[in-house]
């Protein structure tokens, strides 16, 4: 029997109640500011009473980026979804979803042995710290601590603190290459992404993504899916725009973003995140 065909078509989706946006690649420009006309555009959609998260691999110590364009709730999802920040208190971690420190070293052995010549760097929430060999882009911060993965992962090290994420870097293979590699043998013991342009994958706790916090705090404030608009540009997004209701890779995506979103922007240098929102704000006009 063939199912009735409704003639009014399908349901319309319901207004947007939150915006959830990637931050690098996505909301910012490729020199890290925040445009006039998206920090205008942000402004405009909490004053219409739409929620926006920004959602991203930073820290929450690397979110003065943005800190100063919050405007309503002040909440940041960091660590590609380790941990949600108060940005209105200075960055105060109101919740972790930290990685174990034994799946960790699990994870650097395995890692060492199908992909040797990888380097680690571990996040926590007291700082970063690396392998003597691991690359860095800026220079170290106060209270780094340079050392072998396995002695930064021991029980008591680095000061106890939570291990929101480890990072392990490849001198040769390509980004996608290693990411796919690491997934094939870790991926039943952690969370595997990437969001840089080199090979760095980002490992996170088994289960924890973008898109498991992101849930987690739309379903504590009543919002569904269906309510949820999500930009991003890089893998450790794709989680998040197949979540949400509507999605919007941006014009500089990877493809595997392309593929996961349900539309697409123009890119971050010029401002998509913002042509989107206004769009929006002029069709609940």
């Amino acid at each position: 029997m063939t199912p009735a065909t409704d003639p009014r078509g399908p349901s319309p989706a319901p207004p947007p109640r939150l915006i959830a946006t990637d931050l690098d690649g996505t909301l910012l420009h490729d020199d890290k500011t925040v445009s006039a006309r998206t920090v205008a555009a942000l402004a405009a959609a909490e004053d219409a009473g739409i929620e926006v998260f920004f959602v991203t691999g930073r820290p929450a110590r690397w979110m003065g980026v943005v800190s100063g364009h919050v405007h309503g709730h002040g909440l940041a999802i960091c660590a590609n979804g380790a941990a949600v920040v108060d940005l209105h208190s200075g960055g105060t971690l109101l919740t972790v979803h930290p990685l174990e420190r034994a799946t960790a070293l699990g994870v650097v052995r395995t890692l060492g042995t199908i992909a040797p010549g990888t380097t680690f760097g571990v996040e926590t929430t007291g700082g970063f710290h690396h392998e003597p060999a691991y690359p860095t882009l800026y220079a170290d911060e106060p209270g780094t601590i340079v050392a072998a993965a396995e002695k930064l992962l021991q029980d008591g090290a680095v000061g106890g603190a939570p291990v929101m994420k480890l990072l392990a870097q490849h001198p040769e293979l390509a980004p996608d290459t290693f990411h796919a590699l690491a997934r094939e043998h870790i991926g039943s013991l952690a969370s595997v992404t990437r969001s840089s342009a080199g090979a760095l994958l980002e490992i996170s706790g088994p289960g924890v993504s973008k898109a498991s916090t992101l849930a987690r705090c739309c379903a504590e404030r009543g919002i569904s899916a269906a309510e949820v608009v999500a930009f991003g540009d890089m893998p450790n997004d794709v989680e998040m725009l197949r979540w949400a209701g509507t999605s919007y890779a941006m014009g500089n995506a990877h493809p595997d973003v392309i593929a996961a979103a349900s539309g697409r922007t123009v890119a971050n240098n010029e401002d998509g995140v913002a042509v989107v929102i206004e769009q929006i704000l002029r069709e609940r006009s």
